[in-house]
């Protein structure tokens, strides 16, 4: 029985006769919040995109990525892959300019066709994944081939533009800084004559770009907005830093506004686990796809996008495809050891299966804790996903039945009892298990030196993924 019904907008003083009915809309909410996955991209643009840098944008196709960010931009490769992977994705980009020192990665392409009379085919250029063809008819001199593979570069918009320097194609990152070393450069020539040996196609790949532009001012920006993940695309150790202690902040027990960041990872096994070891944050995931041909850029933006598709938070990503990455070379791929050192040291393998590429087990970086010591507590990024938002339903629930209430001895039993509903609920939709199990271990009590304040310890066993099947046949004759 309620002892004292408590009114919002009925006085108590109230002597005229009549009758005032109010409405209670604290109770009306009963289940579980949704959980929406709101991402945001940072990325590098071009200073010719109508999007004024630093200024976030949300976009729901990659239909304006060219104009708002630049023709061949990283930030417009980006959210295209982004889109490829998660049409329905609610997506948000800070297009970043690049930094006052920084310098061009460059690279260069020489072709030397011995006998011009006798040699018509295709010739294929590959940069960072996107793809430009000639047709080289036979009579064609070095000189006619160099100019119109510089306007069929320029005019497929890829990351680097291209010209024509003496006996070569000079290939110049159009947006500058170290990420710039990630393009790949591969090219081939398909021919119709016997005379293939003829043609020499001589490739210097992209280097010297330096200076990645610091993304703590757009990090700034967004700040006060809750994104639930934040897709890096800059791979250098500052970067991550600066990334890391963002989320970090805004996760906090004070912002509440839980997220986890994501990136990617093309290069060797050693140096992908150096890179997470140096971050070992359970709230940033790595991809790595060993030998990738597209950068570290695009194969965050796409994981991360897959990642948001996903909107219940103890599901594993195994198996989830990652489109718009082409498939490596059979000597890329990697070998079981390789896998399983690269889930013990932080990094999330994708690998390739039918044909395709899919993400094998989504983890964190983490892997030590503070005093250097072993720790699997969060492993998989589902954990720490699961524990935002087991907090975020809690939280709800609190506010949404105790946005005025008294605090007597009455009011811990009832927020209690709102938890352990919560709790319930989410062992329902398998997010949490043993809850009935660990209810004792469920405490809300007054807080002993601040007589306007409740504490609480909230048991979370979340549920973990299915990864590992060991079995053994016997056999019976």
């Amino acid at each position: 029985m309620i002892e004292n019904i408590q009114f919002d907008t009925v006085r108590n003083d109230i002597r005229v006769p009549g009758r005032y009915i109010e409405f209670n809309t604290r109770t009306a909410v009963r289940g579980l919040p949704a959980n929406p996955q709101k991402m945001l991209l940072i990325a590098p643009m071009l200073p010719t995109g109508r999007q004024p840098a630093l200024a976030p944008v949300q976009l729901f196709s990659d239909a304006d990525a060219a104009n708002l960010f630049g023709e061949g931009s990283w930030a417009h490769y980006c959210v295209k892959q982004a889109f490829t992977n998660n049409p329905y994705l609610d997506l948000t980009i800070i297009g970043v300019n690049d930094a006052e020192q920084s310098i061009a990665a460059k690279a260069s392409i020489a072709i030397t066709i011995a006998d011009p009379g006798a040699n018509s085919g295709i010739l294929t250029i590959n940069i960072g994944g996107t793809e430009c063809q000639l047709t080289v008819n036979n009579g064609d001199t070095n000189a006619e081939v160099y100019s119109r593979l510089a306007n069929i570069i320029n005019q497929v918009n890829t990351l680097a533009t291209a010209e024509v320097v003496s006996d070569k194609i000079q290939l110049t990152a159009k947006n500058k800084g170290s990420i710039g070393n990630e393009i790949t450069l591969s090219a081939s020539f398909n021919t119709d004559t016997s005379s293939a040996s003829s043609v020499v196609l001589d490739i210097k790949p992209f280097e010297g770009g330096q200076l990645n532009p610091d993304i703590s001012a757009a990090l700034q920006r967004v700040a006060g907005k809750h994104y639930q993940i934040i897709c890096n695309a800059f791979t250098d150790s500052l970067n991550a830093k600066k990334l890391s202690d963002h989320i970090d902040l805004v996760s906090n027990a004070i912002e509440k506004r839980g997220c986890i960041g994501v990136m990617g990872w093309r290069g060797t096994l050693s140096t992908g686990t150096t890179f997470a070891n140096n971050i070992n944050s359970g709230r940033i995931t790595v991809a790595w796809y060993k030998n990738a041909v597209e950068g570290n850029a695009i194969i965050a933006a796409g994981y991360a996008a897959v990642i948001a598709s996903e909107t219940d938070p103890a599901r594993p990503l195994n198996t989830l495809e990652i489109k718009g990455l082409s498939i490596t070379s059979d000597a890329s791929w990697p070998l079981f050891a390789e896998f399983n050192s690269a889930l013990y040291n932080g990094l999330s393998p994708l690998h390739i299966v039918s044909n395709r590429v899919q993400i094998m087990r989504a983890v964190s970086t983490y892997v030590k804790n503070a005093t250097g010591t072993d720790d699997p507590a969060l492993l998989d990024i589902t954990t720490i996903r699961t524990l935002d938002y087991v907090r975020d339903a809690i939280n709800q629930r609190i506010a949404l039945r105790f946005p005025r209430e008294k605090l007597s001895e009455r009011t811990p039993l009832k927020v209690r009892s709102e938890i352990l509903d919560v709790l319930n609920q989410c062992e329902s939709a398998e997010i949490l298990e043993q809850v009935m199990e660990n209810k004792e271990k469920l405490i809300v009590q007054r807080n002993p030196s601040d007589p306007n304040r409740l504490d609480a310890v909230i048991p979370a066993d979340v549920v973990n993924g299915l990864h590992v099947l060991a079995a053994r046949v016997d056999l019976y004759l």
